[in-house]
């Protein structure tokens, strides 16, 4: 059974940094398509980074363009985010996310992602 387990979320400052890790089990995941998405308090979850299969491409979305960075560890079988130059507006759920399919092409939607962890609560104060 397929499961994804976020951690590394917390409070902090405006302007600092935080590394969130998703660790992926139940399936060798080391080439698949692993996506960090967001949902704050009132708003529907969206996407902020997305590796395609064999990290064919990234998907990032605007709002954390050059502030985050998604990667991954295959031997880990975790990918990670690393996310600095944190604004309050980057207070939200975090949660990763894995498709069934190997060949998967990220684009931002949520369509497709079928396995999904808890979330890990990021809080940036002011």
């Amino acid at each position: 059974q397929v499961q994804l387990v976020e951690s590394g979320g917390g409070l902090v400052q405006a302007g600092g940094s935080l590394r969130l890790s998703c660790a992926a089990s139940g399936g060798a995941f080391g080439t698949y398509a692993m996506g960090w998405f967001r949902q704050a308090p009132g708003k529907e979850r969206e996407a902020v980074s997305c590796l395609s299969t064999k990290e064919a491409s990234i998907y990032d979305s605007d709002s954390v363009k050059g502030r985050f960075t998604i990667r991954r560890d295959s031997s880990k079988n975790t990918v990670y985010l690393e996310m600095s130059s944190l604004k309050p507006e980057d207070t939200a759920i975090y949660y990763c996310a894995a498709p069934t399919a190997w060949l998967y092409y990220c684009t931002g939607s949520t369509e497709g992602m079928d396995f999904w962890g808890k979330g890990t609560l990021v809080t940036v104060s002011s």
